[in-house]
């Protein structure tokens, strides 16, 4: 977690047990705090779950949570149907994602986002929020995760632009460009004025994309 210097928090885990001068060992245990990573508050956690039913496929797959952190995206997939696999550069926030999903169809590994450790496996989504623009080059990261899926699967992406002072993030013009020459098909999708996603208002650049390959 990052303080962006106008009392804007920004997350990222996945890029490294620490990066950006977090240890995110050290925070998996109070991760689940905010009302948008743990997804206690039932209004929270069914706003999330409206949206993550309508950017992945009607029939259940193989989807693939890179930067999963504490699993809360991960657990309502698997709660939807589908077989998931999670990878995060932290021992801890894996610790985490596992017991919140035991006795799931979910199997959650200590690796780099960028290059996950799934050897010739290949999924129907690979699904990250919160981690691509943490990442040194997005270009080649996502040509990476679209190799990891399989014919006609789809990459899920949250990402944003936090904070008004010193920005920091990807923006969502730059992030489809990036897609438009891999994606036959781009959906875009403003979050940022859903209140109910994040606990709370929000007035910077909050987005997802769907991109189908």
């Amino acid at each position: 977690m990052t303080n962006n210097g106008d009392g804007t928090k920004v997350t990222g885990p996945g890029a490294g047990p620490v990066s950006g001068g977090v240890d995110w060992d050290a925070e998996a245990p109070g991760f689940d705090e905010e009302p948008d990573h743990g997804l206690r508050d039932p209004e929270v956690r069914a706003a999330w779950a409206a949206r993550l039913r309508s950017w992945l496929p009607d029939r259940p797959g193989d989807l693939l949570d890179l930067g999963c952190g504490t699993g809360s995206l991960s657990l309502l997939a698997a709660e939807q149907g589908h077989r998931v696999t999670g990878v995060d550069l932290s021992p801890a926030m894996v610790g985490e994602a596992r017991a919140k999903l035991a006795g799931r169809d979910a199997a959650f590994l200590i690796g780099d986002a960028a290059a996950p450790p799934v050897g010739e496996e290949r999924y129907d989504v690979v699904l990250v929020r919160h981690v691509l623009w943490t990442l040194p080059d997005p270009a080649r990261v996502l040509r990476h995760w679209r190799g990891l899926l399989r014919p006609g699967g789809r990459l899920v992406l949250v990402e944003g632009v936090w904070g008004t002072v010193t920005p920091v993030g990807i923006r969502a013009d730059h992030l489809t460009a990036l897609l438009a020459p891999v994606a036959r098909e781009l959906r875009k999708e403003s979050l940022t004025e859903d209140p109910a996603l994040w606990g709370r208002e929000v007035r910077d650049e909050r987005y997802a994309v769907v991109a189908l390959m």
